[in-house]
């Protein structure tokens, strides 16, 4: 019988699963922490998923009204973006003109407790603009 030596259990990084992906060398795809980045990646992605979370179904234009110094071409980007990465769901309604609200999905309001959590950790960085002397 073979006994296993400390040498051979696996170590627990902290703050990080006990999962393969954590073990890895270089970044992955498929690693759910590079997932998660890559969907709210690029300037303003977090205040339109902010705006969501803050109502059931926005329009294109109600989410414009509502981040004004954002540029029509960067707000379709985001959504285009979010869309893709199954955060917002995109529903069009018949009739005329036809109208499109924004929503998050499920997964998407997932995210709400995420940010809070950046937030909060933001919040508390040292070396934040205004903690430093002028």
């Amino acid at each position: 019988m073979t006994h296993r030596t400390v040498g051979d259990a696996p170590v627990a990084l902290p703050g990080l699963p006990d999962d393969r992906h954590a073990r890895v060398a270089a970044p992955r795809p498929d690693c759910p922490v590079e997932i998660a980045l890559a969907a709210l990646r690029g300037r303003w992605t977090t205040l339109v998923v902010r705006e969501l979370l803050r109502r059931e179904t926005l329009s294109y234009s109600d989410l414009a009204a509502r981040l004004p110094a954002l540029s029509d071409k960067v707000l379709s980007d985001r959504l285009a973006r979010l869309v893709a990465a199954g955060v917002v769901a995109k529903d069009r309604t018949a009739g005329w003109p036809p109208t499109v609200g924004y929503r998050l999905t499920p997964h998407g309001r997932e995210l709400g407790p995420v940010l809070q959590a950046l937030w909060d950790w933001g919040a508390a960085a040292p070396g934040r603009p205004e903690d430093r002397e002028p």
